[in-house]
């Protein structure tokens, strides 16, 4: 199942003020140099390079012309003032993530006329140093059980890969955890309560499970596990 998530929702502020009326917020768009070390001593004559200095690069954002907007006024203001402000950019809250970092102003364009548009606005922000991405996840997973099958490793909450053997015609799950919605190959299972048989295939083949543990505005969980039919 995908994982893939709607962008509409997405915010910026600067300074802790939104910015409204947005359309598009480009993303961070980060780049490292290289540096060319190649020398006589370099095997089979093929160039050599090390890292250089990162470039988180610049985050263009477009929108509906509003004069009136507390945000648009302040990034037109950061501009004048030539000084770095802090911008926030907050995903939907299915997605649970957020971009901050410090920018300069770099451009701001208000605002077009066309005949039959809208007025539109436009701005340009140069990232100066490192930008942070902060992911918010759901809880663990606090136990987890294989009727017929025995995980290995033991299950630990903040282990997430297993691997186990079988010699049952099925398998049930039991997930236990104190948040969120838990789902098993895709079906909804109730905290504490088994799952339905699940079907392990025929000898010498492998099934696999996917445990997601969802909140509320958080990330998922994700528990995988391999089972296989030796008998």
């Amino acid at each position: 199942m995908t994982e893939a998530k709607a962008a509409f929702g997405t915010t910026i502020s600067i300074g802790g003020t939104a910015i409204a009326e947005l359309t598009n917020i480009g993303g961070v768009d980060a780049s490292m140099d290289t540096i060319d070390v190649t020398s006589h001593d370099s095997a089979n004559a093929y160039r050599e390079f090390i890292g250089g200095l990162i470039d988180a690069g610049e985050v263009p954002i477009e929108g509906n012309c509003y004069p009136g907007d507390a945000g648009q006024a302040a990034l037109l203001t950061a501009l004048n003032n030539r000084t770095a402000s802090t911008f926030v950019i907050t995903f939907p809250t299915a997605v649970g993530a957020t971009w901050t970092f410090s920018a300069l102003v770099t451009g701001f364009k208000a605002a077009d006329a066309p005949i039959d548009g809208q007025l539109p606005f436009s701005a340009s922000l140069k990232i100066t140093g490192k930008p942070v991405l902060a992911v918010t996840a759901s809880n663990n997973l606090s136990d987890l059980v294989f009727t017929t099958a025995t995980l290995y490793p033991a299950f630990a909450a903040g282990t997430y890969e297993y691997t186990g053997v079988s010699t049952g015609a099925s398998v049930t799950v039991t997930p236990t955890a104190t948040l969120g919605v838990i789902t098993v190959n895709g079906n909804v299972v109730p905290t504490t309560e088994a799952s339905g048989a699940i079907s392990l295939g025929i000898a010498g083949t492998v099934t696999v499970f996917t445990i997601i543990v969802t909140e509320t505005n958080k990330t998922p969980k994700t528990y995988t596990v391999r089972i296989a039919k030796t008998a």
